[in-house]
């Protein structure tokens, strides 16, 4: 099991120690470091053993003094530098900083001025009308404070899709090698694709429980063993619950759609059932025509002796092996699990009216991507290789513009922005995928566009995404955007983190009808911190005629994998190709971009 991440982690809370000290260039050193690490496809653990500390440095952005770092904790379990930090500012620094507008050096204000070590204490200063009074604080400071609090607390008791998704995939595998596994999968809100997920669950198909339940207690991914018993367990790995299920195959299919859900689409489907003289549930579709109103036998003990869920199951069996069977059983074709909200798609599939939804097969390109000319990891011809090699026909090359949001140096000036068109140009005249030249331009608040529009017309693709001023209501200035003449896409339109930043409210309705009018693509931001657009207002984006653009907004190679958590937000979204600008060739991005 990789111990990368939780090195990462340990990093990047050292950068924010740093950061409240007032340090200057230290905490963004740690926080490149920590963000390799993360990405880093060797264990950093196995690096360390056959080639210590110096292995450590072949780590991009890793040094000599961060590989030590990281070497003293692999071999202690303790970083002596940042077990200092914690004793000189005993703060919950994560949590703190989980509050929207609550930085590093806030903390280290509030901490010194009232002693603010929790969110707690957060909470209670603010309550308390004490926060205005530090200085540099004021009223409007400590009611934003307030508000963000709830939504921080929510945030950390749920893990990115990007965090458990890897986990479970990791679980899958594991489970699929096991000869006691017939059948494996994924459930609950996982299996939907939400942005963010409580547990990972996994259903396994197998008639004996107990002994897939010692193998994955055993599983040497697990950190540790949370309980186990004949046919349930629970571990975690890498900070995350697993949770695994054992069933016999004969209700496989049942109970993975059961335990899928979501709540209000079982409810549905089991109304549906209801009408039909049938009972849904986690065992099977049973046939309750001759039976009770209750379910019950008056000719049968449902008590069930010794299987105390022997009740559930009442009536003759007419499905459950597979999921299939369960939807045809009331008449319905199979729902994909990403549409499982109660939206209508048990209507839609009673009426053989489902999308035929996006797969990650049908991208063909990437229209959001960074390079070291900004903030991104690969060169123009790095990430034109990098590209090919995952499969794309062909990538975008829009770097940061200056601007709003812009900080340290990180966005191209006018004149930068035409040293780069040269260089792309130049890139592309050898590429075996087809190169759009591009920017990644800020959008201001009043919904003005960061970059010269002569510069803009010289290039093929703009991109224009919000990256400051992200409270309130968001509508005017992306409208504003949208009727700019040269921009083509709008990026991450509102704006938000997952479990940091809610993002900018925005009324999704105008701005769709908005950007179908204009001809301008919205974009779901792969990115899984991110997933913006969320996927109720792809919907509405579908429904307006505007046009979808899936991007990972790469900023290194690595992240084009992000593509599969933009493609299942789509997916959310009732997407189709034929809704997704980069579904089409290269042509035919071009015919959009000039049309």
């Amino acid at each position: 099991m990789s111990r990368n991440d939780e090195v990462a982690t340990l990093l990047e809370e050292m950068a924010d120690h740093l950061e409240a000290r007032d340090v200057d260039y230290k905490p963004s050193v740690y926080r490149r470091a920590a963000d390799s690490i993360r990405a880093h496809t060797v264990a950093v653990e196995t690096l360390h053993e056959t080639g210590g500390e110096d292995a450590l440095t072949e780590i991009d952005d890793v040094g000599d003094a961060i590989a030590s770092k990281t070497a003293e904790y692999l071999e202690t379990g303790d970083i002596g530098e940042l077990e200092e930090l914690r004793e000189e500012m005993p703060v919950e620094m994560d949590a703190l900083t989980a509050v929207e507008g609550v930085g590093p050096k806030t903390v280290a204000s509030l901490y010194e001025a009232l002693g603010v070590e929790t969110l707690d204490d957060l909470e209670a200063a603010a309550e308390a009308g004490e926060i205005r009074e530090v200085s540099g604080f004021g009223p409007k400071t400590e009611e934003n404070i307030l508000e963000n609090i709830p939504f921080a607390r929510e945030s950390r008791k749920r893990s990115l899709l990007g965090e458990a998704r890897p986990v479970a995939d990791r679980a899958l595998s594991f489970l699929e090698s096991q000869p006691a596994v017939e059948r494996v999968d994924v459930a609950g809100s996982l299996r939907r694709w939400r942005p963010t997920i409580g547990d990972v669950d996994v259903l396994v198909a197998g008639d004996d429980g107990q002994a897939v339940v010692d193998a994955f207690a055993g599983w040497e991914a697990a950190d540790d063993v949370i309980e186990a018993g004949t046919s349930k367990a629970s571990v975690r790995v890498d900070g995350l619950r697993v949770d695994l299920r054992v069933v016999v195959p004969a209700e496989f299919g049942a109970a993975l759609q059961y335990f899928t859900g979501s709540k209000d689409h079982n409810v549905e489907l089991r109304n549906r059932a209801i009408e039909r003289d049938l009972k849904v549930n986690e065992y099977g579709v049973f046939d309750v025509s001759e039976l009770g109103s209750d379910g019950s036998s008056d000719e049968s003990d449902a008590s069930g002796g010794d299987d105390p869920d022997a009740g559930q199951r009442v009536g003759e069996r007419v499905a459950g092996e597979t999921e299939e069977s369960v939807y045809e059983a009331v008449g319905a074709a199979w729902v994909p699990p990403e549409l499982r909200e109660d939206r209508g798609e048990l209507a839609a599939a009673t009426d053989d009216a489902l999308p035929e939804l996006v797969t990650t097969a049908d991208v063909a390109g990437d229209l959001h991507c960074h390079t070291a000319w900004s903030d991104g990891e690969p060169t123009v011809a790095g990430l034109v290789d990098a590209a090919a090699d995952f499969g794309h026909d062909y990538v975008a090359v829009t770097d940061h513009a200056t601007g709003p949001g812009m900080v340290g140096g990180v966005g191209l000036d006018d004149e930068e922005l035409r040293e780069q068109l040269a260089e792309v140009r130049a890139v592309a005249a050898d590429a075996d995928v087809d190169v759009f030249a591009g920017v990644e331009a800020n959008i201001g608040a009043d919904g003005s566009v960061s970059v010269a529009d002569d510069v803009l017309a010289e290039l093929d693709l703009v991109v224009a995404s919000p990256h400051s001023a992200l409270d309130g209501d968001g509508t005017d200035r992306l409208l504003a955007a949208i009727d700019h003449p040269e921009v083509d896409v709008v990026g991450h339109p509102t704006g938000r983190l997952l479990n940091q930043r809610p993002g900018h409210d925005v009324d999704i309705e105008r701005v769709a009808g908005a950007a179908a009018d204009e001809g301008v693509a919205l974009e779901i931001n792969a990115n899984p911190n991110r997933l913006d657009l969320r996927s109720s207002y792809v919907t509405v984006a579908v429904e307006a005629g505007a046009t979808i653009a899936v991007d990972t907004d790469a900023h290194r190679p690595a992240a084009f994998d992000y593509v599969r958590y933009g493609v299942h937000t789509a997916r959310r979204g009732w997407c189709e190709p034929d809704d997704v600008l980069n579904c089409r060739d290269a042509d035919g991005v071009r015919a959009f971009l000039e049309g």
